[in-house]
Parts: C-alpha cells; sequence; structure tokens
C-alpha cells in the first residue's frame, strides 16, 4: 500500500490540472516532497518515486511559472507522465526496479534476495512502465495528431492507471499464494 501512497502527487496533479496546471504542479511538488521527507525521517531512505517526483514537479513548475508560462497543458501531461516513465525506466537499467524499495517495508530481509521477490519487482515495476508509455503515447499522439483528442488521452491514461493500480493490489497476494508450500 505504501507504493501507492507514492502516487499521490502524480493523482493530485491529474485531479488539479483541472482547474489550472501552474496549482496542479505546485500541489504535486509539495505533495512529493513532504511525502518523500516523511518516508525519508521514517527509514533513511530516499525513495527513487518520491526523488522523482520531487525532481519532475517542482523542475516543471519552476520553467512552467518562470520561463514558459504559455506551455500547453498537453504538453505539461506529457512530460509529467513521460518524467515518470523515464524514472521508472531508470529503476529498471540500475537493476533496482522502484518498487523494491517498497516492497521491502513488506517483506522480511532474509526474502530480499530471493530470484521469485527480485522477479516480482521487476515485473510490477514492468506493469507501471507499460502504463506510464500508454499514458505518454497517448498525450504524444493527442498533442501532435488530430487521430485522438485531449480527452481520448486522458480517458487511455486511466484506463493504464486502472491497469496498474489493479494489478498492483491484486499481485502479491497471487504471488504468495503461488508460492505457498502445499
Amino acid at each position: 500500500m505504501n507504493l501507492l501512497l507514492g502516487f499521490v502527487p502524480f493523482i493530485l496533479f491529474a485531479v488539479v490540472a483541472r482547474l489550472s496546471d501552474d496549482l496542479a504542479l505546485w500541489i504535486a511538488f509539495a505533495a512529493a516532497f513532504a511525502l518523500g521527507m516523511r518516508s525519508f525521517l521514517e527509514t533513511r531512505v530516499l525513495k527513487t518515486l518520491d526523488a522523482g517526483s520531487t525532481a519532475l514537479f517542482g523542475l516543471l513548475a519552476l520553467y512552467k511559472g518562470f520561463l514558459q508560462p504559455a506551455l500547453s497543458s498537453g504538453v505539461v501531461s506529457l512530460t509529467v507522465h513521460a518524467g515518470l516513465l523515464a524514472v521508472m525506466l531508470a529503476s529498471l537499467i540500475l537493476h533496482e526496479p522502484f518498487t523494491l524499495q517498497y516492497s521491502r517495508e513488506q517483506v522480511s530481509p532474509e526474502n530480499w534476495q530471493t530470484p521469485q521477490f527480485r522477479r516480482s519487482n521487476y515485473l510490477l515495476t514492468g506493469v507501471w512502465v507499460a502504463a506510464l508509455a500508454l499514458m505518454a503515447a497517448a498525450d504524444g499522439v493527442a498533442i501532435w495528431t488530430t487521430e485522438i483528442s485531449v480527452t481520448t488521452a486522458a480517458a487511455a491514461g486511466l484506463v493504464g492507471l486502472a491497469g496498474a493500480l489493479i494489478f498492483t493490489l491484486r499481485y502479491p497476494v497471487t504471488a504468495r499464494r503461488d508460492s505457498a508450500p502445499d
């Protein structure tokens, strides 16, 4: 469940962006910073998702607020989705799937190095990568072509997000059941 808390800044951004991109970016930055600091003070670990969210929303809020105020909502959304996708891909490239930091809080340390534990985290991170790739692709198509509307892109993004959330909630239960001795 802590993993889902890491996505609160993105959820806040998506909700508030309907009112104002600037406000949404600053609220998401504040939420990412607060959640990251809370987690860091409790665990002394700066989680990849927290650090990436704080940097992404903070830099984008500054850029849009001071350098490029006319940046369109579609480009802001694409940048947020592509930025989160980049954070997740980097965690895979560095062989530290971002979900590991959350999963380690849920299981005992002797399970951290098991092949099943690592495989599960690669799978969970892969599902999130796929969802964010769908969201970014839909945003890009909506911005640069007339093939789909921004509303359709948002709906496609919600479907991807819902799929990743459902998988994240159900997979650990299924994996534990499947690995339990008969």
